[in-house]
């Protein structure tokens, strides 16, 4: 016995009268199939979105405030320096003493590499000179071998930590923890390589991101005092300051940019970014974006709605004399206004299973042709479907009437 048969009676009469008129009744589904969809794949490219952001912007550090030095010309180096000594271990220092909530920093130099080499020769990688909590700070993970110690800083040891496609670069073969390096005069011993982030992008709100695993690392004073650096350049080219509270984050980044604008005597040689704050733009874009996909997606719906209205008061126009005859016979209105609910039950169901799969394809196609991420939250999905699937209910609520109130008798003469 297949599924249809296993129907009760009045259902398998409502699909039959569907049936008769196919070209119409796929007419009329299509709105309905295009306003589930829209909605479906809205829903999913938006959690996808929100997702994938938070994922990104997890690697800056939610609870993070991150101050990047500016870089400028010579001349005008020259003319900072009369005011501001530029950014230094000394703001972070003042910073973690002075912000509210602020629990630990750590800063980041970069390390012009003139000459690096590995086992297999020289290779085009960069370097930074990092403090022993930078990687703790900046969400990064040991995958083999360890990170910095703060004996690693205090003893000024020639020690490195390579980024994932810095050690395959420099050790093709494997093996890279014990490993030595030669950083243009200076030789590091390798003691750790990072995880693999796997960020699906290099940026994120003009901030960029996965600069890591491309990159050699030693600690911050072993670089001062083994390497050569320019003597009007900042300190550190690169602070973070981690707030414990993140409701305490706002506020912190207001405090460390009050407290930078007076140790820098007002001079602008520096950028403050909230993760936090970028997550909350992009949020709000997300949301623009939503509520556009969301109109059109309402459009369809009432296209649809109207569509299934205009099915069924055209089948209570061709069946007036079966109507007659069902009231005559002893039909009472509710029997009349349930059979052609039925009807429109039935458009419903359909038009929205068959939206919810077009909705699904959509999803990753729009997915594969922008780059986006795709993700399922089941619950304001359903949600989202069984609403398109009421409105669609209602539209039929009209016409049903229409069919229960007409005249038994006037119907019955009808040719």
């Amino acid at each position: 016995m297949n599924l249809f048969q296993r129907l009760p009676e009045p259902w398998r009469e409502a699909l039959h009268e569907l049936a008769r008129r196919k070209l119409r009744t796929g007419l009329t589904l299509l709105g309905l199939v295009f306003g589930v969809g829209a909605i479906v794949a809205m829903l999913a490219v938006g959690e996808g979105s929100r997702r994938e952001a938070l994922r990104l912007v997890e690697g800056l550090g939610l609870n993070n405030l991150i101050v990047d030095g500016e870089r400028t010309s010579e001349d005008q180096l020259r003319e900072r320096r009369e005011r501001s000594l530029g950014l230094s271990l000394a703001d972070a220092r003042a910073a973690l003493a002075a912000v509210p909530g602020s629990t630990r920093f750590a800063a980041e130099k970069e390390v012009k590499a003139y000459q690096l080499l590995g086992p297999q020769g020289a290779k085009e990688l960069k370097a930074s000179a990092v403090t022993h909590d930078y990687f703790a700070v900046s969400s990064l993970k040991i995958a083999e071998g360890r990170g910095f110690t703060r004996d690693d800083e205090e003893s000024v040891a020639a020690v490195a930590v390579l980024g994932h496609r810095a050690a395959s670069a420099l050790f093709p073969d494997g093996g890279a923890v014990g490993g030595m390096i030669k950083l243009n005069h200076q030789w590091l011993q390798v003691v750790g390589v990072l995880a693999d982030r796997d960020l699906s992008r290099n940026d994120f709100e003009g901030v960029a991101l996965g600069l890591e695993s491309n990159r050699v690392f030693l600690p911050l004073q072993s670089a001062l005092a083994r390497l050569r650096f320019q003597q009007l350049e900042d300190e550190v080219d690169r602070l973070v300051l981690q707030v414990g509270d993140p409701a305490q984050v706002f506020a912190a980044a207001k405090a460390l940019g009050g407290l930078l604008d007076q140790r820098h005597g007002g001079v602008d040689d520096y950028r403050l970014v909230v993760p936090a704050q970028l997550f909350h733009q992009h949020q709000q874009t997300q949301r623009i974006f939503q509520i556009v996909m969301a109109a059109i997606a309402a459009v369809s719906l009432l296209v649809g709605g109207i569509g299934i209205m205009n099915i069924m008061l055209a089948n209570v126009l061709e069946r007036r004399r079966e109507i007659g005859l069902l009231r005559a016979i002893g039909a009472r209105q509710r029997d009349i206004v349930s059979q052609f609910m039925r009807e429109a039950a039935v458009i419903c169901g359909v038009g929205a299973t068959a939206g919810m799969l077009f909705g699904i394809v959509l999803a990753y196609l729009i997915a594969f042709g922008a780059g986006w991420q795709v993700a399922w939250a089941p619950l304001p999905i359903v949600l989202a479907t069984v609403a398109c699937a009421a409105i669609g209910l209602v539209f039929g609520i009209y016409p049903a009437r229409q069919a229960a109130q007409l005249d038994p008798i006037a119907a019955l003469r009808t040719d």
